[in-house]
């Protein structure tokens, strides 16, 4: 290893559909055509060349019964960590027997990659698919990527941060203070929680067959992206893959809000707690949005995909 070799090239390899293509075979190439080195994508389809010294490089990645691929040059400064775009193999023009998977079974490996993505390596982001033509979930698929999201160890965590700060604000003094009083307002923000998931992203979204993730665009202009993490409040794609209205947030949310008067304090109870939390909720979930599209992907690690791919309408 030269001593200047500090710099890097890593990628991703999907095929059209989004999914990673494992035991690709990536080769590094100088600026004189020459290779440099070869190595295998792993089974999220990822791959890396360090370290390398700075320079002009190319990268190929074959694969099988898939079409070759060779990205432009790449020119690397000295300790430059590079992240290729999107590398979608599409399928050899000459091959005729295909396995063919069903989409369940598609949409089955793109959860799992989905439900390794956190923030900072510990909060949760599951339902943000990076993956932009990821295939349709099924209904028991819904239930358990909202199972596996709620019952995370952040959830029970989350409720207790919340409980605490109405304690300190004693916020809802019908239910008290001291242990007693903490219990109640632990149990009230985690029932806020499940009822607002498993009606928005599960309930709903099989009745009206929705899809509830958010799906990472990542490219074209500022605006468009903007339009993109806004709309997703007002739309949601459907499973045949068309947008249309975003029944299930909004019923999901007006539902949770009236089952909170259930179990909220009585003096608290009444539309105005119902239209508080359900102002609350849209307005989180565009905040929320907005934070998916600009910023969160730079800080979730095992993301499998890069949006919607530039040369895409």
């Amino acid at each position: 290893m030269t001593p200047d070799a500090s710099a890097s090239i890593s990628g991703v390899v999907q095929d059209e559909t989004g999914v990673a293509v494992a035991a690709a075979e990536a080769t590094l190439t100088d600026a004189n055509g020459s290779p440099r080195s070869t190595v295998v994508s792993g089974a999220d389809g990822e791959f890396t060349f360090s370290p390398i010294p700075p320079g002009s490089y190319r990268v190929a990645v074959n694969a099988k019964d898939l079409e070759p691929f060779q990205s432009a040059a790449i020119v690397l400064a000295a300790r430059q960590l590079y992240e290729m775009p999107g590398i979608f193999l599409k399928v050899a023009a000459e091959n005729t027997n295909l396995t063919v998977r069903p989409t369940d079974v598609v949409a089955a490996q793109q959860i799992k990659a989905q439900e390794k993505q956190r923030l900072v390596g510990i909060v949760p982001n599951f339902y943000t698919s990076y993956i932009y033509y990821a295939a349709p979930l099924t209904t028991k698929q819904k239930y358990s990527l909202v199972s596996h999201d709620v019952f995370d160890p952040l959830q029970f965590l989350s409720a207790g941060i919340t409980a605490g700060i109405e304690q300190a604000r004693n916020r809802f003094p019908g239910y008290g203070q001291g242990l007693k009083g903490y219990g109640k307002r632990y149990a009230s923000a985690f029932g806020d929680t499940v009822s607002r998931d498993y009606l928005s992203y599960s309930v709903f979204p099989s009745l009206f067959h929705q899809d509830p993730r958010y799906f990472y665009q990542g490219s074209g202009s500022t605006g468009s992206r903007l339009r993109h993490a806004l709309g997703y409040t007002v739309a949601l794609r459907g499973d045949n893959g068309r947008n249309m209205p975003n029944y299930s947030f909004f019923l999901g949310g007006l539902g949770s809000a009236l089952l909170s008067n259930l179990y909220y304090p009585r003096d608290n109870r009444g539309a105005r707690l119902v239209f508080t939390n359900f102002g609350i909720g849209v307005a989180a979930r565009a905040g929320v949005a907005v934070l998916r599209e600009f910023v969160s992907k730079q800080f979730t690690s095992n993301v499998p995909g890069n949006g919607k791919p530039s040369n895409t309408p």
